[in-house]
């Protein structure tokens, strides 16, 4: 249901968030290993600094998703009512 209010209480994909960040840490601690092993520490700190950034967002994902279903709502969950305009 549009409630004409969506940029305001838009809900986020949580689990998806999560695998699709789980994924990009794979892929960042691949990539800092390789890139260190083959001597090109430009691309090993890039790669590293780019797995710190993914962990806190993980962190910050399961912390939503533990919070319970105001963060991470299901069927039964209606949607946020529109803010009520002031006249």
């Amino acid at each position: 249901m549009r409630t004409g209010s969506e940029p305001a209480t838009a809900r986020s994909a949580l689990r998806a968030r999560f695998w699709l960040s789980l994924w990009g840490m794979v892929w960042a601690v691949f990539g800092t290993a390789v890139f260190a092993l083959v001597g090109r520490p430009g691309w090993a700190i890039a790669c590293g600094v780019l797995w710190v950034v993914i962990t806190i967002d993980m962190a910050v994902i399961v912390r939503h998703i533990r919070q319970g279903p105001h963060y991470q709502p299901g069927r039964d969950v209606p949607p946020y009512q529109p803010p009520q305009r002031r006249p």
